[in-house]
């Protein structure tokens, strides 16, 4: 399950209510993803309250661009936070989709590359695994509290980036906008020939898709809004032609069959994204889940 980091209006209060609920609950993590210029939480700081306020569930970053931030320093934010949740953390790594973003924290468009990326992912190994990258008197820590540091996987919906991250990546993390699952099973694919051709252990399989759960009309139209706030560097016009076909909008047993169909295609993870802060929303949505634990 996905915080609603990327709805309006948030406060700390239901922000940890939402923590605290996923954390009680059947979810297999607790997921967030980072946006720079938007009204979204900073996702560094957020994993810090994220590891206070949960015990249980593992804490996914579906999307952390590295060329955003200083390697060295990510690397030590993310040590501290797979130290303060005790090893539950795993982070998913992308060039991202937004050039405005990089300008706005004066980073180059021009290293919105998967070589730039892999780069700064080795660096950030090299300082999990406790190497001096300069003449310091000690290394960048803290140590992570798993070694060799938090699972990275790679944040991509193409196979050219799939087969890039092979030597980096533990895994993949997309998202599907038509949850068509023939296309969704050609990119894992992709991934199990890329991981089985390099010798590696099987890649961990996810995908992510909006959701809305009611009956009617309702659910689609609070699909839409959402849309229309998130996508909001995307002339209106193009948002409004693909919000009746993007994400999912229907019943909790029409739920149900879809993550039944992801199953069926070998998804370790279906990482479900909210349309509302509503808490309604994520105790229908653990209904659905606990029914088919």
């Amino acid at each position: 399950m996905t915080m609603p980091v990327m709805e309006p209006d948030l406060d700390a209060e239901m922000l940890r209510r939402w923590a605290t609920t996923i954390d009680d609950g059947p979810f297999s993590s607790l997921c967030w993803g980072e946006r720079i210029a938007f009204d979204n939480p900073e996702c560094l700081t957020l994993l810090g309250a994220l590891a206070a306020w949960t015990d249980r569930v593992p804490l996914v970053m579906t999307v952390v661009v590295p060329q955003l931030h200083d390697p060295v320093m990510l690397a030590k934010s993310l040590a501290t936070g797979d130290m303060l949740s005790a090893g539950r953390l795993t982070v998913a790594l992308g060039v991202g989709g937004r050039h405005e973003d990089y300008r706005a924290v004066g980073a180059d468009p021009a290293t919105q590359t998967m070589r730039q990326l892999a780069d700064r992912a080795a660096t950030m190994k090299r300082v999990w695994a406790g190497e001096k990258l300069t003449e310091s008197v000690l290394p960048v820590g803290p140590p992570p509290h798993r070694k060799g540091g938090p699972e990275l996987h790679v944040g991509t919906t193409g196979p050219k980036t799939i087969r890039s991250a092979v030597d980096w990546a533990d895994g993949i993390a997309g998202v599907t906008l038509d949850l068509d699952t023939r296309k969704q099973n050609e990119l894992f694919d992709v991934a199990r020939s890329a991981w089985a051709d390099a010798g590696r252990t099987p890649p961990h399989l996810a995908t992510s898709f909006w959701f809305a759960i009611g009956d009617g009309d309702g659910p689609r139209a609070q699909v839409t809004r959402h849309l229309q706030h998130y996508m909001n560097w995307i002339p209106p016009e193009f948002v409004d032609a693909i919000a009746p076909t993007t994400g999912w909008a229907g019943t909790e047993a029409e739920l149900a069959e879809v993550l039944r169909r992801f199953a069926d295609i070998g998804t370790h993870e279906v990482q479900l994204i909210p349309t509302s802060t509503d808490p309604d929303q994520l105790r229908r949505a653990a209904d659905v889940v606990a029914a088919l634990s």
